[in-house]
């Protein structure tokens, strides 16, 4: 399985929301020997913040959704968890 880096995760993010403000991060080692982290020590917990016109007058789970369904091939790929903070 090829598992997703953020630089990956930042590149679909930038295309789909055009963000104003955008940060991923890999927190895929700090979960090391919990549900869903993989033995790479990557790609399967992630963290974004993220500021995006689309956003706007939109609630926080509205938000998140965009968030999520940008970001619908990573899961596919085995990405376990994303925190995501809108901005």
């Amino acid at each position: 399985m090829n598992l997703p880096t953020a630089s990956q995760l930042d590149a679909v993010l930038r295309e789909k929301l055009q963000p104003t403000q955008l940060e991923v991060l890999d927190e895929s080692a700090a979960h090391a020997g919990h549900s869903g982290a993989g033995t790479e020590g990557y790609g399967t917990h992630f963290r974004v913040r993220v500021a995006s016109p689309l956003f706007d007058g939109k609630p926080r789970v509205a938000r998140h959704r965009l968030v999520y369904d940008a970001l619908q091939f990573f899961i596919a790929q085995g990405v376990h968890a994303i925190a995501i903070e809108t901005l």
